[in-house]
């Protein structure tokens, strides 16, 4: 079988984890898509489809619903978590005495909260710094994914074997998965780009025009490559899938939440209105305070993204916000060499 691994579980029945664990069935994989909510997943078994996220389309065979979190992680080959990154702590305590030394991946983005952390480094305080682990990160609506449209990302993990695993398992048909060792950059990349993304949603919300949104795209990818060379990512990282083609992707897709909540504010809406009414997780309004932080602690400039924090998290105007940016001093593109 192509992939190296017979069954493989995915945790987290929302609109991504549904998407892998549809991609993962595709590939030939036995899968197991574990979610809280028993109605759902009661509903999901029967009518072979998920009705929240993808109700007109089929689950393919092979793909079941479980409601057990210890049969589902004892009984398969790979897991592969798909939480929101504010429940990735909590779920890998409950999961971790049942691993028994097996590898762990995930599609979570982000900074663990209120630490700033990578969630590589928050998995070691449960797996141990000798656990395999990986990431899988890039450019990658969830219905695309599900449709079966063309995409490819990044898997990126400490040790080579098991990151390849991960992406053999992935990696069939349309979905490609490339592998890279590089796992702060990818982290990264996956992180600051739904805080940037907000950014660029404000600009369109308040109709500056085609050129604003390339500018603070081009900007953002700087300041992303300035925060990831303090921290020791490798900037082909930040200039491939995980860094700045999801930054284009989730900048420019109409789907991306983050964008989304962009356009609200720049339209006028309150944080908590804009978020309330997409009704889904938005994961840059966590960056935004995470991001932040690292840009301090580090002494690293990151003006766009300091002014999101300071719309969502401090009550400043978006309008205004996005004044200060284009009022900053002329200066070099580029430093001379």
């Amino acid at each position: 079988m192509k992939g190296a691994v017979a069954s493989v579980a995915v945790l987290g029945a929302g609109s991504w984890g549904t998407a892998l664990a549809m991609q993962l069935a595709r590939s030939g994989h036995r899968v197991t898509l574990w979610g809280r909510d028993a109605t759902q997943i009661a509903e999901m078994n029967h009518s072979r489809r998920n009705p929240r996220f993808f109700p007109d389309l089929e689950l393919p065979a092979g793909l079941t619903g479980e409601t057990s979190l210890q049969a589902t992680v004892e009984s398969t080959d790979l897991l592969l978590l798909a939480t929101p990154t504010h429940a990735f702590s909590g779920l890998l305590a409950r999961i971790s005495p049942w691993l028994q030394g097996r590898g762990l991946a995930w599609a979570c983005k982000g900074f663990e909260p209120g630490s700033g952390r990578f969630l590589h480094q928050v998995a070691i305080d449960y797996l141990g710094p000798d656990a395999s682990m990986a990431v899988v990160t890039g450019p990658s609506f969830a219905s695309e994914v599900a449709r079966d449209l063309p995409t490819a990302v990044t898997v990126a993990g400490n040790h080579d074997a098991f990151t390849r695993q991960v992406a053999r398992a992935l990696h069939a048909g349309s979905f490609r998965a490339y592998t890279s060792n590089d796992m702060i950059g990818a982290e990264l990349g996956g992180a600051v780009k739904n805080v940037l993304a907000i950014g660029t949603g404000i600009c369109d919300g308040l109709v500056l025009g085609n050129n604003a949104r390339a500018a603070l795209v081009t900007r953002g990818l700087a300041e992303m490559m300035r925060l990831g060379q303090a921290l020791g990512a490798r900037p082909e990282t930040l200039m491939g899938l995980a860094g700045m083609g999801d930054l284009v992707l989730t900048c420019t897709g109409e789907e991306s939440r983050n964008r989304r909540l962009g356009l609200a504010l720049g339209q006028g809406q309150s944080v908590a209105a804009a978020v309330a009414g997409i009704g889904q997780v938005v994961e840059g309004v966590a960056a935004a305070l995470e991001v932040r932080r690292l840009a301090l602690q580090y002494e690293v400039k990151m003006p766009i993204s300091k002014q999101v924090h300071g719309i969502l998290h401090k009550g400043w105007d978006s309008e205004e916000g996005v004044r200060r940016l284009l009022a900053r001093e002329q200066k070099p593109e580029h430093l001379p060499r």
